[in-house]
């Protein structure tokens, strides 16, 4: 193990206690808002946030539609690997940023717009960061593990428990996991992200809450990702 690797090591452990300590009160009061925003929500917002979701899911599962850089090479360190996903982290990001902003500025329809390419963006820098850590994802059990990372960065404090016994079990998990339910997996994002994307529908200060929002969930999709093969790389090192 080389110093960089034990420094990632060391990181990693104080990620998952960090992961694993409840959510602060300002979460929990989140919550309640959203509770009662999503009960004056027009059903039509919540068709279209549910409908973006189940097909995002079946596009990962499937494997179709995704299309991945050409040409991109696959580092033989696990800190290349690190450096090249945050490189592509940067990309997805900036262009996160921008499609929120504009979506945000545009009103409920513009805003309503966002929620499938939002997704979109964010399987589309799970897939590279597989293929970066050098997996396959034309393999069924690849795109699993992608979505577990989606779980594991947008949900409850106790399905990320969950998630996380999961993935430090992983080669054992898989096969029981081929045929899961993704309905709570559905359901934990909608939770999850449902408030602070609806503020992005209020007119005044879409474009903004849109442009932070996005940076933010993108920022935080790729700090799971790369915990969440630092977890695999380990457990394959015993």
């Amino acid at each position: 193990m080389d110093s960089f690797e034990k420094v990632a090591k060391g990181e990693l452990e104080v990620w998952k206690r960090k992961l694993l300590k409840r959510s602060g009160i300002l979460n929990r009061v989140t919550k309640k808002a959203q509770i009662k925003m999503n009960k004056i929500i027009p059903e039509k917002v919540h068709n279209v946030i549910t409908d973006s979701i189940k097909n995002m899911v079946k596009v990962t599962l499937t494997g179709s539609k995704i299309t991945l850089k050409q040409n991109l090479n696959v580092p033989s360190t696990l800190q290349e690997k690190e450096e090249l996903m945050k490189e592509r982290l940067d990309v997805y990001r900036k262009t996160a940023t921008i499609e929120g902003a504009g979506t945000g500025a545009g009103g409920i329809m513009l805003g309503l717009a966002d929620f499938p390419l939002l997704l979109s963006i964010k399987m589309k820098y799970l897939f590279e960061a597989s293929t970066i850590q050098g997996y396959d994802v034309k393999q069924y059990e690849e795109r699993l593990f992608i979505l577990h990372i989606f779980q594991l960065a947008f949900s409850s404090d106790e399905h990320r428990q969950e998630i996380l016994a999961i993935m430090e079990n992983w080669n054992n998990e898989v096969e029981r996991l081929k045929d899961m339910d993704w309905r709570k997996f559905q359901q934990e994002y909608r939770d999850y992200i449902d408030f602070v994307k609806m503020l992005q529908l209020v007119p005044g200060i879409g474009a903004v809450v849109g442009a932070y929002a996005n940076y933010q969930l993108l920022d935080q999709l790729g700090e799971t990702a790369k915990f969440a093969y630092r977890i695999r790389y380990f457990g394959k090192r015993g």
